[in-house]
């Protein structure tokens, strides 16, 4: 009987002499990855383990050298699995990091996976991520090494939330689901799932393959060091946006499968890639996986639904070095704590004291990755803090309902709408920017995605605290996933100072008080589906956006094997000298 992969391989978690690669086979069996030939070759070896009848591996290889490209082989039991026989794609690397290289940190968020015609992209628009993966491919020779780029191979690329879309499928995932739903065991129709929505385990495998199976994005994951993050389409729109929306989901049938079986798959598919194989060892969820004789799902749907009833349970959050600067991937998800409107914070207090530990200084650059940006458009950021005060009572009982009806209706749920989390962070981030927190930065900037919108805004203490290293805020949202035009209109309203000045107002008389930082969008909102690359050489730093080059827009050639194929820049900024 063949194997195959049904997934994979993805290059997951890089330092300067390891990398461990991810996948998903179609067989239980051990899984060996090859990277290198003669005396540079390295391997190892791993068993699959199993959950919901899905097979899955990490293999980590230590020992390579420092800022090399390796070409790699897969095999399961023996044989070869990865590179397919007839691959048109370069051989798939395994790139380790370079200290003395320019860090190169490409990221974006918001990929909704729908086939690539005309008609998807008129509503999400060119897949970017497809894009780039096509420029990366043609700037390798035959034999996998990278030529001279423009700007060079990304060190790491950073994925900020909504790699799937569990409530928003494809044909493809509808035809899916009515098939696997018809000949559902009697449980599972009691359970009376959307029709249209992934509630299973095995759905949302399905959904992963699908989402990763096109030929570009799988090489683009299979030779581009990753690292994701998840946002609520992940799980569920609007996830832990309030108590009130928690109390209300839990009365659906399906909800303890969905929540169960989305945070499962997010373990499985995402995060374990994330870890070093020194986390990932210590991790006392796959410690527990690995002594399961066969199928371990009942241990991984009892720490999802322990991870979402109890918030702090399980640290989503983690550490990435690369060179002297410091990646932050913060949760800002699962670990809310919304029960009481009068108190709502972001994080949960264990990981509010583990970010308290990461923001020190000696190094050049702290960057803080989450889904949701941490500095919106005034216009937003003010309406937010508004609405979480009257949903507090600020404004009478009364209003409370309307408050929460709002904030669900328009999603009012970001970083401003926890204000004490806010308050705390910008606290902390002024405390770093100047120095005392140890020798300060060059720059703390944070990243985000989620708002289907790109956009860079500069921030500053409100009162004189002395030298200051920038704070920049750097958004890039979507990779695919078209922002419809009324919605256009309303964030360029939110993006005026008149509307900032207008919802600052409303929170002010509602009782909030002005926020430590000011800021100003610098450049944006831009509606592209774009990837953005954050440059880091010692101290300096700057950033770009690309997106796709249609036929007949600037920079596009005049004719093109596959229209999109082509990336050019939308805007570039130098954030520090």
């Amino acid at each position: 009987m063949s194997v195959e992969l049904r997934l994979g391989p993805m290059l997951r978690h890089v330092t300067e002499s390891s990398a461990t690669v991810w996948v998903e086979t179609d067989t239980p069996g051990t899984v060996t990855v090859i990277a290198g030939h003669g005396h540079t070759e390295r391997r190892a070896s791993t068993e699959t383990f199993t959950v919901h009848g899905h097979h899955f591996a990490l293999c980590d290889l230590d020992g390579l050298p420092s800022g090399h490209a390796l070409p790699y082989r897969v095999l399961l039991d023996d044989t070869q699995v990865w590179p397919q026989p007839g691959a048109v794609h370069p051989p798939s690397l395994i790139r380790t990091l370079d200290p003395d290289a320019p860090v190169r940190i490409a990221f974006g968020s918001c990929h909704r996976a729908a086939p690539h015609t005309t008609e998807t992209d008129t509503v999400l628009g060119v897949d970017m991520l497809r894009s780039y993966a096509a420029r990366l491919a043609r700037e390798r020779s035959v034999d996998g090494a990278p030529s001279t780029p423009v700007y060079g191979e990304p060190s790491v690329l950073l994925l900020l939330g909504d790699q799937v879309y569990a409530d928003e499928v494809t044909e493809g995932m509808q035809a899916f689901l009515q098939q696997r739903r018809a000949a559902a065991t009697p449980e599972r129709r009691q359970a009376d799932p959307p029709a249209d929505e992934v509630v299973f385990f095995d759905e949302y495998a399905e959904l992963y393959r699908q989402a990763w199976s096109d030929p570009d994005l799988r090489w683009l994951l299979s030779t581009v060091p990753t690292l994701m993050l998840f946002d609520d389409h992940d799980v569920r729109d609007d996830w832990n946006t309030s108590g009130s929306w928690r109390q209300n989901i839990a009365e659906q049938p399906w909800w303890r499968s969905r929540i169960t079986s989305g945070l499962g798959a997010y373990w499985v598919y995402q995060h374990l890639g994330n870890l070093s194989a020194k986390d990932r060892d210590a991790d006392p969820v796959l410690s527990s996986v690995h002594r399961t004789e066969g199928d371990a799902a009942a241990v991984v749907d009892e720490f999802a639904w322990r991870a979402h009833e109890l918030p702090g349970s399980y640290q989503w959050s983690y550490r990435f070095d690369i060179a002297n600067s410091r990646v932050l991937m913060l949760d800002t998800r699962c670990g809310r704590i919304v029960d009481n409107d009068a108190h709502r914070t972001m994080q949960d207090p264990d990981t509010e004291a583990w970010l308290a530990a990461q923001l020190t200084g000696d190094v050049d650059h702290l960057i803080l990755a989450s889904s949701l940006p941490f500095l919106l458009p005034t216009g937003v950021h003010y309406l937010e803090a508004w609405n979480e005060a009257v949903c507090a009572g600020r404004w009478g009982a009364g209003l409370r309902g309307t408050g929460e009806r709002l904030r669900q209706a328009f999603d009012l749920e970001h970083w401003p709408a926890f204000h004490a989390s806010f308050q705390w962070m910008s606290d902390a981030v002024l405390d770093l920017a100047s120095g005392q927190r140890g020798p300060a930065p060059a720059s703390v900037l944070f990243l985000g995605g989620d708002v289907h919108f790109s956009y860079l805004a500069t921030a500053y203490p409100r009162q004189t605290v002395g030298g200051v290293a920038p704070i920049v805020q750097l958004v890039c949202s979507p990779t695919r996933n078209r922002l419809p035009t009324k919605l256009r209109w309303a964030t360029w309203l939110a993006a005026r100072r008149i509307t900032g000045w207008c919802t600052a107002l409303m929170a002010r008389l509602a009782g909030v008080g002005a926020p430590a930082l000011r800021w100003r969008i610098e450049d944006g909102p831009h509606y592209e589906n774009t990837v953005a690359t954050l440059v880091l050489r010692g101290r300096s730093a700057e950033v770009y956006w690309e997106h796709p080059a249609l036929p007949g827009t600037t920079g596009a050639p005049a004719t093109s094997a596959r229209p999109g194929s082509e990336v050019r820049e939308l805007t570039h900024h130098t954030l520090t000298d």
